[in-house]
């Protein structure tokens, strides 16, 4: 089984389902700038889980370890803290936002070591 994809498809399914959310179900809720939080995290969120299952599915038998690991922390960790924010979380999740958007950027250059080889 191939963890990673697995991680996507989840990943992406939920992403599809909280874009939905939003759209449907805060629209009348939400401020303009907290449902523009909303989209940014969605976009965020769908846009690296679609990258992890691109990478999980072409890369064969070479593991994504670090790779992947980074992308799915900077999905749960940047995305997930805008989503619970935007719905009235604790305020000191707000620099939990800056550590997942560090996680996804390490995740790219972790994609570019891999290119190394």
């Amino acid at each position: 089984m191939n963890a990673w994809l697995l991680s996507a498809g989840v990943l992406g399914a939920i992403g599809v389902v909280l874009g939905a959310f939003g759209a449907h179900g805060l629209r009348e809720r939400l401020t303009p700038e907290q449902l523009s939080s909303w989209e940014t995290a969605v976009t965020y969120h769908l846009l690296h889980a679609v990258l992890l299952g691109g990478l999980a599915w072409n890369t064969g038998t070479r593991p994504l370890g670090l790779t992947g690991a980074l992308f799915t922390a900077g999905i749960l960790l940047f995305s997930g803290s805008i989503y619970v924010l935007v719905l009235g979380g604790p305020r000191w999740l707000g620099p939990v936002t800056p550590i997942g958007g560090l996680a996804l950027i390490a995740g790219w250059l972790s994609l570019a070591w891999l290119a190394r080889s």
